[in-house]
This record gives structure tokens, sequence and C-alpha cells, in this order.
């Protein structure tokens, strides 16, 4: 049986796949989860055989435990290691690149498959929290294993469940204690906190004797971060406690709902500040006009009186036969009258400009270009278990055309786009209210079978161009609203973001 498993490890045999894990935070993290088994042959002859579990911290790299590897260092180069996923229909061989005998861990890399990794919970964990196991237990494989084959077939690892009982220290190393049912083939599979973040490598177990009760050991969250910096092995952390994805949904639709009533509030109390200034400035423009008006009808009347005084004048140098300052009396007489006639007829009408509504007037219109906004994570309003929590930039376009290449569409007075990737096992619905600024991720982790469907629904090319073509529009939507239908009643992630103008 051991030379056909070797065979089978070595030619990264097909085997049948993996039914699509739901949708929950521990599956999440299951799908990052390996079985690894070593083989070693001398001469022909296999001359040791060993399996433990691992848990993905790259798409191409697991960690394990030290003494799951023990044939490889024993055996360096006589051992076959292989790396089953969790899905698909492969096996693969690794080969360790970083090993610390002292922490009881172990790095391996492996082609031909992309995993998703894990994120390391950097928060504090209280005795009595509840966690979770998973990997792969090796008297379950005994009892239903029934050819060499299923120890590289793909299946979802075994969870356990338990509580979190301290730290201690073992044989020189931080160590978790927990109550978590664990067995041989668990060692280097993931201890998780209930929202799926590692909190600890699994190692060994107490015999319990006489009734004594089993507990588990695990290597704790600040070796296990150790190992992976002295290996340089980049790793993803989570630090944000963990809260159902129920009670952040409706936290969350409570704080969307506040914030909205007081961007709202803040909108009308700038409208009517501005109303009121409006109005100031038309009571002032309105006496100035009707200043104006007085202003120039008195000039008027004054070039009247002058005209009919230069008149008079003229007449009364006629007749004391002074003809030609005579003359000179009547015409500027006659100008002033025919000045203060056009004064008159051109008068002011006292009626005021109306000022032009200032910018607080104004309303956002749903579909006007915002510029380049940087989006801040807001942990209080987030939940997260695997994701970055780095801020995002956007370029919001006009009519939802956003970074000049994913276009958005209209859901109420928001923009809604969903994003099915290609490289990842994770649908995403993005949502943008430009009445609050308030950028949203919402994510979806499904397994392998899931996602190809969630892709066919999506279609080929997924619309990658911003366009406002009524009938581009409509297939988009028409495939986004196929996806949400497919989706599980419940996300595993909700990024919230505030974002302002960038600079």
């Amino acid at each position: 049986m051991r030379r056909l498993l070797l065979l089978l490890i070595a030619l990264g045999w097909t085997v049948a796949v993996a039914a699509p894990a739901m949708a929950d935070d521990i599956g999440a993290t299951a799908r990052g989860v390996v079985r690894v088994v070593t083989i070693a042959v001398v001469d022909g002859q296999v001359v040791g055989f060993g399996h433990g579990s691992g848990v993905a911290v790259a798409p191409n790299r697991i960690v394990t435990n030290a003494h799951v590897m023990e044939l490889a260092e024993r055996y360096p180069d006589n051992v076959v290691v292989g790396v089953v996923p969790s899905e698909g229909d492969k096996s693969y061989q690794g080969r360790v690149v970083a090993y610390d005998s002292q922490r009881d861990l172990a790095l391996i890399e492996f082609a031909g498959a992309s995993l998703p990794p894990a994120a390391l919970y950097t928060g504090p964990v209280g005795e009595g929290e509840s966690v979770v196991a998973l990997g792969y237990p090796g008297n379950v494989d005994l009892a239903t294993a029934r050819s060499a084959a299923d120890y590289i077939r793909p299946t979802s690892p075994v969870r356990s469940e338990g509580v979190f009982s301290g730290r201690r220290s073992l044989t020189g190393v931080e160590v978790l204690l927990h109550t978590a049912n664990i067995a041989r083939g668990n060692s280097g599979g993931p201890l998780l906190d209930r929202c799926g973040r590692v909190i600890g490598i699994n190692s060994a177990i107490t015999r319990g004797e006489e009734g004594d009760s089993s507990f588990g050991f695990a290597i704790a969250d600040t070796e296990l971060a150790a190992f992976l910096r002295e290996a340089k092995q980049p790793y993803a952390t989570v630090g944000t406690p963990c809260t159902s994805i129920e009670e952040r949904l409706r936290d969350d639709s409570e704080a969307d709902a506040r914030a909205r009533a007081d961007a709202l509030t803040t909108a009308r109390e700038a409208a009517t500040r501005a109303a009121m200034g409006r109005e100031e400035a038309l009571a002032r423009a309105r006496d100035t006009a009707q200043t104006r008006r007085e202003n120039v009808m008195a000039i008027a009347g004054l070039l009247l009186v002058l005209g009919a005084l230069g008149l008079g004048g003229a007449g009364l140098l006629e007749s004391r036969g002074a003809r030609r300052p005579a003359l000179w009396a009547a015409g500027i007489g006659g100008l002033a009258m025919i000045a203060a006639i056009v004064v008159f007829v051109l008068r002011p009408s006292g009626e005021a400009d109306v000022p032009t509504a200032p910018p607080a007037m104004r309303q956002v219109v749903p579909n006007a270009p915002l510029g380049k906004l940087t989006c801040i994570f807001q942990p209080d309003s987030s939940r997260v278990t695997v994701s970055s929590t780095a801020d995002v930039a956007l370029g919001w376009g006009g009519s939802g055309c956003v970074n000049g290449r994913t276009q958005y569409l209209p859901a109420g007075d928001r923009w809604e786009r969903v994003l099915v990737p290609d490289g990842e096992q994770t649908v995403s619905v993005l949502l943008f209210d430009p009445t609050t600024r308030r950028y949203t991720n919402t994510r979806y982790m499904l397994g392998a079978q899931a996602m190809d469907q969630m892709r066919t629904l999506r279609g080929p090319g997924a619309d990658k161009a911003c366009s406002i073509d009524p009938s581009v529009i409509d297939r988009l939507a028409q495939r986004q609203a196929a996806v949400r239908a497919a989706l599980p009643p419940l996300p595993n992630e909700k990024l919230v973001y505030a974002c302002r103008k960038t600079g």
C-alpha cells in the first residue's frame, strides 16, 4: 500500500473533486488547511511513512510541525513530501524551506496550486473562549480509508471544538492549552478562534489515564510569528475582536442609518444657513438698488432744475440785449433738460439681482465625479477574518466609473458593484454612498466549486471597462443579480471605510 501511496504522490494523481464548503468562517479557513504526507524510500524500499496537517500562510507555502517533517530531516535526499489540499483534484510535491526543531515548526513550499492563506490573530484570547482545531486526525483516517489513494484524496479537514485553557511553557516554548479534541495527524493543523483566525499550531496532546481528561497543546501565536519572521515569510494578521456577522450587519445597518441621518441633517443645516445668508444678501441688494434708483432720480431732478434755470436765464439775457450769452445759456439749459429726461427714462428699476446660490445650497449629484478619494478603514464598524485592512484609494469618476476601468451600477442613491475575481476564492459586493462618502466591501469566501459557479454567472470578460451604453449596463445588471442570488445568506467579512478627498 505504501508503494502505491508513494507512486500516487509522485505523479500528482488526479482524484475525485471535494464538495464545496459553506461560506462560514471556519470553513473559509479550512480551504487553506492541507494534509501533509511524508514517505522515505531507501534502496527502493519504503523505510518510513508519516502524515500530519498544515495551514497556508501564503498561496504556495504552508506551516506544519517540525516533527511532521522528521523523516525529511532524517532522510533529506530520500523523502517525498506530499501536500494534499482540502479542495481540488490533485496532490502536490513540496519541499522544506525552513525548519525549527525547538519551536516544532516547519515551512513547506509547493508549486502547482494556490491556496487561500489564513490570518494570524494578534489580539488577546481570554481563558474560556471557544476555539476550533482543524486537521486530519490519524484515527479518523484509519477508520475511513479504504485504500492508499484515500490518503491523497482532497477532503475537508476534521473540525473539533473546545475552549482555550491558558498559556503554558512546554520544553521552553510557549504553548496554548485547550480542550478541542485532536489526535495524531492533527499535528501541524491550526487552532482557530471562532472567527477562523489562527491563534496557534496544534502540536501535542496529553494522554488521559483512568478517566483523566485529554488536553491539546498548540504552538502559541507568538512563537509562530517569530518563526515566520525569522524565515522571512510575510503573513497576514488581524487584530480586531471577533464579532458575529449577524451582530456586525445589524450594528453596521444602524450606524449607516445614523451616518446618513447626520449627513442629511448637516446638509439641511448648511442649506438653512446658506438660505439665511442668501436672504440677507438679497435684502442688502434691494436696499442698494433702491438707493441707486433714488440717487439717479435725484440727479435727473437736479438736471431738470438746471435746465429750467438755463432756459430762464437765456430769456433774461435776451431781454437785456446779451444775445450771445443768451444762446449759450439756452444751449446749456436745453442739454440739461435732455439729460434729465434721459437719466429719468434710464433710471434703475429698484429690483435687486438675485445672488447665485452658494455651493452649500447645491445638492450632491449621485453621478457626479468626486475625483481622487482616500478611504480609511473603520475597525469599529467592520468585521475582518483574513483580509487586509489597508486604506483604499478610489478615483471616483462620473456615472459610477471607478479608477477609469470598473463600472458601478446605481442602487437607489448609492453605487454598487459585484466582483468575482479569477485569482482568489472570494466574491466582493462593493457599495459606495456619495452622501456619506462611505465605502463598504462585503466579502463572501467560497469553495472551489462555488467560485466556478460564480464565474460562470459572471460571464467571460466580465465587463472590465466603464460604459454608459444602456445595453452594457443592462447586461452587467443581469449578471450581478444572478451572482447575488447565488451567494450564501450571510457573508464572512464586512470592511467599512470612510472616504475623503485626497490631499
